[in-house]
């Protein structure tokens, strides 16, 4: 991410957005440009979203993939999730971002990693509504799904196995992780 050093309100920042040809993530007043994704985080992405909007379907849940923003208002942050569901009739609202999300899932690349396991999560564990978030690795299969228990912790469960079963219980959600990996050629490491 590329940082911009002006400093700019959250309304100059989506009038900006509706009108670049780049996405940028909003943070307290800066702007930083997102690069592009590869291949595989794409087809996961995309694999994800196909699945999870079948699921949903009908249920009043929505899910949205990589175009729709997140927004955290108590931290004055506008992000762009790989994958998010919302649930709540609250987010039919606002069209251009969605505020009470109960999943969210980051594709994993090499620029993105370390932000989306630190801050980026600190950040998305302030949202009232979030259940799951879920990290995808895209150098192998491995999910990563950190799920709020009942005393209020994030707890990890991870699958790596072709035959184990991806839960994502916030949506009440099952797939395999050949499912999620269909079509994937792995990045080099």
């Amino acid at each position: 991410m590329i940082a911009s050093p002006n400093y700019i309100s959250s309304e100059e920042y989506l009038q900006m957005e509706e009108k670049s040809s780049i996405k940028h993530e909003y943070i307290d007043g800066y702007i930083y440009a997102i690069a592009g994704a590869s291949d595989p985080h794409v087809t996961i992405a995309g694999n994800l979203f196909a699945l999870v909007r079948n699921h949903v379907r009908g249920s009043g849940c929505r899910v949205y993939i990589a175009d729709m923003k997140a927004r955290i208002e108590s931290l004055n942050r506008y992000y762009y999730p790989d994958v998010m569901v919302t649930c709540d009739s609250r987010d039919q609202e606002t069209p251009g971002h969605k505020r009470f999300p109960c999943l969210i899932v980051e594709v994993l690349s090499d620029s993105t990693e370390a932000f989306d396991r630190g801050d980026k999560f600190a950040d998305y564990q302030t949202i009232e509504t979030l259940k799951e978030y879920v990290l995808i690795n895209t150098k192998r299969q491995r999910v990563e799904c950190f799920r709020l228990n009942d005393d209020g912790f994030w707890v990890l469960q991870t699958y790596t196995s072709q035959e184990q079963t991806v839960q994502l219980k916030s949506i009440n959600f099952e797939a395999t992780i050949t499912e999620l990996y269909e079509d994937v050629v792995f990045e080099e490491r």
